[in-house]
């Protein structure tokens, strides 16, 4: 049987980029998942591309609004059964420079959905039976391990995330595991700023000596939430290429 089988999964933030590449990875290990977003038509796209509704349905609506994720988690039940499986990828930055100047609108949004709005998910799932050997894992980043000029704010509510992941876990436990991964620089539309017209650069900064693909996390988070991580909880698997071990922040 495949590793994933009979895994009912909700992957946040999954039209496309690394969440879509989560749910391939999901589907491909024997899962049935839902995924979400805002863009109704990319997540029918997205779905057709999975397998169609046999494995794979699509869910629009705003990762930091409660009735949306009251929605999803319905649906889910009524469609393939409990959650056994959450995975949240939902993240914005709208703002991009020095913590001095970042206007408090903004980043008051970015803690409610990076951080606010995972907990909300996790809230939902566990009121729709998310518990005996269910999985979270939450996707952080590597600007939440360590300084990131110019995404300061946006590291700030990763750093966070892995602190909530950590008392989750603790509280959660022994029912269910939660666990974070945190990728650096992943070669997606939402990531293009940090690399664009100069990936070669950037690349080289890492020992590995590339940039990561979505594929590098999906692995990661598929091995989360399977039996073979049945021991593992409350941590934190930083996806970086070796960058963390480099002293100099990459730019």
């Amino acid at each position: 049987m495949s590793k994933l089988s009979g895994t009912v999964a909700i992957v946040t933030g999954a039209s496309r980029g690394i969440g879509f590449a989560i749910a391939q990875r999901f589907i491909a290990d024997g899962a049935k998942v839902c995924i979400t977003g805002r863009d109704a038509q990319a997540l029918e796209t997205a779905v057709k591309v999975l397998g169609g509704s046999d494995v794979a349905i699509g869910v629009a609506g705003k990762g930091d609004d409660p009735e949306h994720r009251a929605t999803v988690v319905d649906t889910v039940r009524d469609t393939f059964g409990p959650v056994s499986a959450l995975v949240n990828n939902i993240g914005i930055n709208p703002v991009y420079g020095p913590l001095a100047g970042i206007d408090l609108g903004a980043a008051r949004k970015i803690l409610d959905v990076n951080v606010l709005g995972t907990l909300g998910w996790v809230q939902e799932a566990l009121r729709a039976g998310l518990a005996d050997g269910g999985s979270v894992v939450n996707i952080s980043s590597v600007s939440g391990v360590r300084p990131a000029p110019g995404i300061g704010f946006y590291g700030v509510s990763k750093a966070a995330l892995i602190h909530l992941t950590e008392e989750l876990a603790v509280e959660l436990a022994p029912a269910v595991r939660v666990n974070a991964v945190a990728p650096a620089v992943i070669k997606t539309r939402f990531a293009t700023a940090l690399y664009e017209g100069r990936e070669e650069k950037v690349a080289a900064q890492y020992p590995l000596k590339r940039l990561g693909v979505p594929e590098d996390v999906s692995g990661a988070v598929a091995f989360l939430c399977s039996p073979d991580a049945a021991w593992i909880t409350g941590q934190t698997l930083v996806i970086d290429g070796g960058g963390t071990l480099i002293t100099k922040a990459v730019q």
